[in-house]
Order: C-alpha cells, then structure tokens, then sequence
C-alpha cells in the first residue's frame, strides 16, 4: 500500500475546517447562509470522492454541525485543534468578524507549534474567495499568503464562489473552481500533515484580524527584546545546547522546539496582526539610558540564567527602575531543563531582587509571565494576553500629536514610530490603571 494511502487509512480527521461570516438574515426570506452549505456540501463530496475516507468519517466541517445545547466553544475548540486544512472564506463581513479571527488564530496556532517542534514549512491555510476582496482590505495574516487565486479560474477571481453559484450562467465556472479547491484541500492535508493540537477556549482567544472594529490595515509594531546570553559567554557550567551565536538563537524549550524561540515569538505576534522587530537587549544600550517616551510596545523576553552576568543584571535593574509599562516581560523557564531546576530557587530571587517592577507589575497573568513559562504551549497561551497589554500601555504613553487647527477631536492623533499619522481610539483601562506602578 502506498504510504500516503497507509496514512489516509489510518487518518479520520475531517480534511478541512470551513470558516465563513454568518450573513444577517433580511426580509423573512430564505436562509442567507444556504448557498455556503450547499458549498460545503459540495467540497464534502468531491473530498470523499478523491479519498478512502470510509462511510461515516467527516469530510469536512461547518458550525452548522453544532448541535442544540452542545457547547460551541468546546466543539470548535475541539474540530480546529484536529483537522487537516483549515478554508476560510474571504468576503468583506468575514475579515469583520471577530469569531472568524479567533477561528483564524486557534488553527495558525497549531501551524505555528508544528513549524517550531518540526522545524518544518507547515502552512494549512487554503483561502476561497466567497467575494472578492480588495487587497488594501486584507489584514496582515490574510494579506502574507501564498496563494493564487486565479488557478481556480478568472471568473473565480472576479465574481468569488457567491456570483458563480447564484448565476445560472456561471455553473461551469462554479463546478470548476470547487473541484479545483477540493484538489488543492487534499493535496495540502496530504503533503502538510499538521499534527493535531490542544483545543483552545474560544472565550479566551483573540481574533488574528485584531481587536473588534479596529478594521484591516498594516500590521501594528511590536518589538521583541532577547535578554539571554550566548553559548560564548555561559555562566560556568551553564549547558550549551540552549544557546547560539547571539540572544535572538536562545531556544528554552530545546529539545521540545527546534526553533529559537525568538522566532516562534515573532510568529506568534505575527498571527496578532503586528509586525514584530527582534533585537537583543545589548544592542540599543543607549536608547536604554534615562526615561524616554515609547516608540513601540515591546515584550522583554528574559531568561533568568543571564542574571549572573553582573553587567547585564545592573543594565537590567536600571531598567526596571525606569517603570516603562509599555514594556511587558515574560521569563520562559522550560520544567523539563533539570540544570535550570536545580538553580530555580536561587535565580527567581537574583530576577525578584534585581525587577521587583517587572515582577508585579501589571494584571495578574503579566505577572504569572514574569514568574516562569514552563513550556512552548503555556508561552503560546500567555503571549497573546502580554502583547495586547504591552500595545495598550503603548496607547496611553506614546506622544500625543493634537490635530492640527487647534480644535481637539474625539481620537487622539499617535505618531507612530515609522513617522506615519494613525487615528487610535482612546484606549483608557481603569483596571489597567490600578495595577500601574
């Protein structure tokens, strides 16, 4: 038996999760959503049809499948921690939608874990066009695929799956589009293979088109800082594996992730729509020297080993002593790392002693972060919850640039740190506020 053919057989996961925008319903008149199911529907039979899936086994799956009282969360969690591909369907109220994004973000989650364990190319993302879409609308992760549409036909790309299946005269081009979409959904769960992953709580996971009614756009800065050092300059004793040439190639979760976690980190702030800048803490000493208004959120990123460089734990307490609460810190300290477990006690101490800001500093999951991240899935959990603190401590602190004529309007106008103008809502946290030291 061929072993793609063996891998099939031993595989029942659905082929391809479908992510659509529910359309509102208008007039008493007939199910808007039934043109997607009937696409559903359709993708389903050529999925089976092209495979050994046996009878019983789901092809696919939509949210119509959720059955009264079932839990949603649990069984969406469920499905996108699983299947193989997952098939958004691009429309202008899909890139809208808040559950749409979540939906987005907990499946490139998975891709982003399977990528730092395997150190391997892992992109499931199979985009369809329901309607066409201008580029300038697209958010960053829909805007970064790889993908041509126009494989799929040119009446595809210029009507999108809802103006071929509604004209009668387009039936052709709606056969051949579906059919081809099908091909690609296969062939990707075949070649990609994407390992399955932990559900995640859709009440606690954010959306990777950004916060609600914030609207597509570039991705939003986000630095990264790397406080860790390198295999040329270990504390004595210190195992090498972790380390690199230089901070940004530390790599905690070693052997469990084979990437620097720097990268997985830029990734994962990626799939929030930022764009990450990675650096290491000894890069720009000099923009660490005395307090200076924030030019971008950042997530400090620090490992408790580099405390026994004396310098670099003065730089560090420095720092702190600042109070930058844009900044927000998070300590990766793998379980698994029996060297750093023996040195736990001692090194928690040098960093509650030498950050006491950083340590209790912001709401309680900053600083559970700041406390120890025992592995490369916690970090991903926490990350997300850290980053939207840092961009709204950003909010708060940057420069304000009143418009100009003198008359103040209902946004405050930030300068951003690339020099372009950007109109953000006020973004006051009196919960946040309380806990600012």
């Amino acid at each position: 038996m061929h072993a793609s053919t063996q891998q099939r057989a031993a595989d029942h996961r659905p082929y391809f999760f479908l992510s659509y925008a529910h359309t509102p319903g208008y007039g008493g008149g007939s199910d808007p959503d039934m043109w997607v199911e009937r696409l559903f529907q359709d993708l389903c039979g050529h999925v089976m049809a092209m495979t050994n899936l046996p009878a019983g086994a789901p092809a696919g799956f939509m949210d119509r499948e959720i059955r009264s009282g079932e839990g949603w969360s649990e069984r969406l969690g469920s499905v996108l921690a699983n299947c193989r591909v997952f098939v958004p369907l691009f429309s202008p109220r899909y890139f809208a939608s808040e559950m749409c994004g979540k939906e987005w973000y907990a499946f490139e989650q998975r891709a982003i874990h399977h990528r730092a364990r395997s150190n391997q190319p892992a992109e499931a993302i199979v985009p369809a066009l329901w309607v066409p879409v201008p580029p300038s609308q697209l958010p960053g992760p829909a805007e970064r695929l790889q993908f041509n549409h126009r494989d799929f036909g040119d009446r595809y790309v210029s009507d999108g799956l809802y103006g071929l299946i509604k004209l009668t005269l387009f039936a052709q081009d709606y056969e051949q589009a579906v059919y081809h979409l099908a091909k690609r959904i296969v062939h990707v769960a075949d070649t990609v293979r994407i390992s399955s992953g932990r559900p995640l709580d859709f009440r606690l996971v954010p959306s990777a088109f950004g916060a609600p009614g914030s609207g597509a756009g570039a991705p939003r800065p986000m630095r990264i800082t790397i406080a860790a050092p390198t295999r040329h300059d270990l504390p004595e004793g210190r195992n090498p594996e972790y380390y690199g040439d230089n901070p940004q190639e530390w790599n905690p979760y070693h052997p469990a992730s084979a990437r620097p976690l720097a990268y997985v980190a830029e990734e994962l702030v990626r799939s929030l729509n930022y764009q990450a800048h990675i650096t290491s803490f000894d890069e720009e000493p000099g923009q660490r020297e005395g307090k200076q208004p924030p030019t971008t959120p950042e997530i400090l990123l620090v490992d408790r080993w580099a405390l026994r460089d004396e310098d670099l734990r003065r730089r560090l307490a420095a720092f702190d002593a600042e109070n930058r609460p844009w900044v927000t810190m998070v300590v990766p300290w793998c379980r698994d790392d029996h060297q750093s477990r023996a040195a736990e006690a001692e090194l928690t101490e040098k960093l509650e002693q030498t950050m006491p800001v950083k340590m209790r500093q912001g709401r309680a999951f900053c600083r559970v972060a700041a406390k120890g991240v025992p592995s490369m899935e916690a970090f991903g959990q926490v990350l997300p919850q850290v980053v939207e603190v840092a961009a709204q401590q950003y909010l708060r602190h940057a420069t304000v640039y009143p418009p100009a004529g003198g008359r103040q309007s209902e946004r405050t106008r930030l300068m951003g740190p690339m020099g372009n103008t950007q109109f953000i809502p006020d973004m006051h946290d009196p919960a946040t506020d309380a806990e600012d030291v």
